[in-house]
């Protein structure tokens, strides 16, 4: 987003930077906790956070870490975002989805028309998928 509050018009070029991946951010629920419920910490949210960073060693793409996303039904919760295009919640993860998330975020990150293609996307991905968010310029209202 720029200054005036726009996202950029130009979200085919995005793919094309030498690196795109650092347009890319995981974010994910700490707070979550596993299937039990249990209020044990670490969380397996936090849990899933740290394999996620595990995952995207070597790699720009960002990790970052929040609260709550609201959608404790669906348990470990996560989202990628990228400026300009969708951005997606998934739920139904588990701790160590972090690899599932990487892969993603990667695949989001070359997508030319900003979209998370769904062939190659993995499982986890496709299954525990909860929302697709338009970025703000697409709004008519």
């Amino acid at each position: 987003m720029d200054r005036n509050g726009s996202f950029p018009a130009n979200i085919a070029d995005i793919s094309s930077e030498p690196d795109a991946l650092a347009g890319v951010t995981v974010m994910v629920c700490s707070s979550c906790r596993d299937e039990t419920g249990s209020d044990a910490h670490p969380r397996a949210g936090a849990l899933l956070a740290d394999d996620t960073r595990r995952a995207a060693s070597g790699e720009s793409i960002r990790i970052r870490t929040v609260e709550c996303l609201g959608n404790c039904k669906r348990r470990l919760s996560a989202a990628l975002l990228r400026d300009g295009c969708w951005s997606y919640v998934f739920g139904d993860l588990n701790a160590t989805s972090g690899a599932d998330l990487v892969a993603g975020a990667k695949l989001f990150a070359t997508a030319t028309d900003g979209l998370i293609p769904w062939r190659g996307r993995p499982d986890s991905l496709k299954r525990g998928l909860v929302a697709r968010i338009p970025p703000l310029d697409m709004l008519k209202d």
